[in-house]
């Protein structure tokens, strides 16, 4: 079982940055691929970035990439999503969800989702 909590959302303006913490419990978060997803207004869910169990792989959106950074920390149970150049189309509720061996699968399944934490880029 692995439980996750988001923090780190809010407002901010155009071009601007937020970095947003997910904290994991349980001892198993370092076997557990994990990835960000968010849900705009309207819209689907869809992947924003992902990183494997190490560390060592990355994925990132089209959408996103040049201007997030995924990472994590396993010592802290801890992974991260650094945005920035933040643009009103980023907004969105951001959940963080892990799931056992899931990277670079076509149809990854996360077992563990957080609650979501809002992210609003004003323009």
């Amino acid at each position: 079982q692995v439980q996750l909590e988001e923090s780190g959302g809010g407002l901010v303006q155009a071009g601007g940055s937020l970095r947003l913490s997910c904290a994991a419990s349980g001892r198993t978060f370092r076997a557990y691929d994990m990835g960000w997803f968010r849900q705009g207004p309207g819209k689907e869910r869809e992947l924003v970035a992902a990183i494997s169990w190490s560390g060592s792989s990355t994925h990132y959106a089209d959408s996103v990439k040049g201007r997030f950074t995924i990472s994590r920390d396993n010592a802290k149970n801890t992974v991260y999503l650094q945005m920035n150049s933040l643009k009103p189309e980023d907004t969105a509720v951001y959940y963080c969800a892990a799931g056992y061996r899931v990277y670079g699968m076509a149809n990854p399944r996360y077992d563990y989702w957080g609650q979501g934490t809002q992210v609003t880029v004003s323009s």
